[in-house]
């Protein structure tokens, strides 16, 4: 494994085209509507997995959806956790596709994974990197003396895994985490395996997922910044203690923070997916995410938002009607200059509005493309049907009956378009899906 500051340098060792590259790109725990900072390791998958395909690779994206989760149990309360996971699963995936990305070219959920994830905790077992502890099985941290190495801490260093309270006795140290949880009081869904009843702890449900998906050996994981440390440093340790190299380049990216603070569910400050994309567009909240570099964080405001929406309309009104053609103050290969250089959206942005400035309609059409802003270049008018439902659906919002305008909305993709509400004059916008 090597850990470079750059995502091109480490691209460098991979194969040239048309060679293979997997991906795995961690998704989210589903126990209630993503925000819109979930989005962002998806986009960046999406985008960078359509670069590569640009390029020539052969990509493979995995995506997982993590479905087994202590806050899974806490969000259903007296609920059924199983129906809170499939609820929150499905409006994850109708959130994703609404982005009009596609789809990853795998989604799988550790509720399907359960007997590969108990297989691989048995060959930790049989090996002795876990050990059992009163139906709970545990990695043994200090027996894998590379712990650290992706988080750049020294095993020594480690401090106590953030495990519930009632695991700390049955540990032999602090540092270790767990693999297999037994079943206790209250958790409504439980699995069998050779330590009794229970369910897979989160770090194993990945290395499981994503070597059943991609083999023992892949090349790009990525991921928020926020699970580098203990996520992502447990997947390696698992997954490197039974011998396999697991992913050869990491790359996380930086947090989206709501006016200067980081966005979650516990802070209170959520935007959802879709409360963003019904307000803004899908067009706006993807040249939103294209502003900041994938590996910094971004701030999401109203007025980064307005910026956005402008630059979208922008291109839209450049299609409509191009400037005369002029000499462009960016080379021909400028934007895959830009990519090529650790996936620099921001830079990559630039270019296309250079390109924009001198009227080269094409250039521009074809980047906006590889960012899945296809829309931008072409425009439709909506069927007189599909604006029929929509006025249906902006009546039955002002009469406040939301059951059939979400009715309405569902009948509205189905035909292919998303409806936006807006300020001016129908009161909704309809755009191509």
């Amino acid at each position: 494994m090597r850990l470079y500051s750059t995502l091109s340098r480490q691209l460098e060792e991979l194969p040239s085209p048309p060679g293979p590259i997997r991906m795995y790109f961690c998704g989210p725990t589903v126990y209630a509507r993503a925000h819109i900072g979930n989005a962002r390791p998806f986009v960046v998958g999406m985008w960078l997995r359509s670069w590569l395909r640009e390029r020539g690779y052969d990509v493979t994206l995995v995506h997982n959806i993590t479905d087994i989760n202590d806050k899974i149990y806490d969000a259903a309360g007296d609920g059924s956790s199983s129906e809170l996971a499939a609820r929150a699963t499905q409006w994850y995936i109708d959130d994703i596709e609404a982005l009009g990305l596609g789809l990853p070219d795998h989604l799988p959920k550790a509720t399907d994974s359960v007997p590969r994830i108990v297989t691989f905790i048995e060959d930790l077992v049989d090996r002795e990197f876990a050990y059992v502890a009163d139906g709970d099985v545990y990695f043994r941290v200090a027996r894998y003396p590379e712990y650290g190495q992706l988080s750049r801490q020294r095993v020594e260093e480690v401090e106590g895994q953030d495990e519930e309270e009632r695991e700390g006795a049955r540990k032999e140290d602090p540092r270790d985490f767990a693999l297999w949880k037994a079943n206790k009081p209250g958790e409504d869904t439980s699995w069998e395996s050779p330590w009794g009843p229970g369910r897979p702890g989160w770090h194993i449900e990945c290395s499981a997922m994503a070597e059943e998906l991609l083999g023992p050996s892949f090349e790009i994981h990525g991921g928020g910044l926020d699970l580098v440390f203990p996520h992502h440093e447990n997947e390696l340790a698992q997954s490197r203690a039974l011998g396999h190299d697991f992913a050869r380049i990491w790359t996380h990216n930086g947090m989206l923070r709501f006016t200067g603070e980081k966005m979650s569910k516990s802070e209170g400050n959520v935007v959802t997916i879709r409360g963003a994309l019904d307000r803004w567009g899908r067009e706006t909240v993807l040249l939103f995410f294209m502003t900041a570099h994938w590996s910094n964080p971004i701030d999401f405001s109203d007025e980064n938002m307005e910026q956005a929406a402008a630059q979208a309309d922008t291109f839209r009104n450049f299609f409509i009607a191009p400037p005369p053609r002029i000499g462009a103050t960016e080379p021909p290969d400028a934007l895959k200059r830009a990519l090529d250089d650790n996936f620099d959206t921001p830079r990559a942005l630039a270019v296309l509005h250079a390109w924009r400035r001198a009227g080269f309609v094409d250039q521009v059409a074809e980047g906006l493309r590889i960012f899945g802003l296809d829309d931008l270049v072409t425009l439709q008018a909506a069927p007189t049907k599909v604006h029929e439902l929509a006025r249906q659906r902006l009546a039955a919002r002002t009469s406040k009956d939301f059951s059939a305008a979400d009715e309405l909305r569902a009948e509205i993709l189905a035909e292919g378009w998303d409806v936006r509400d807006t300020s001016n004059d129908p009161g909704y916008q309809l755009v191509p899906k």
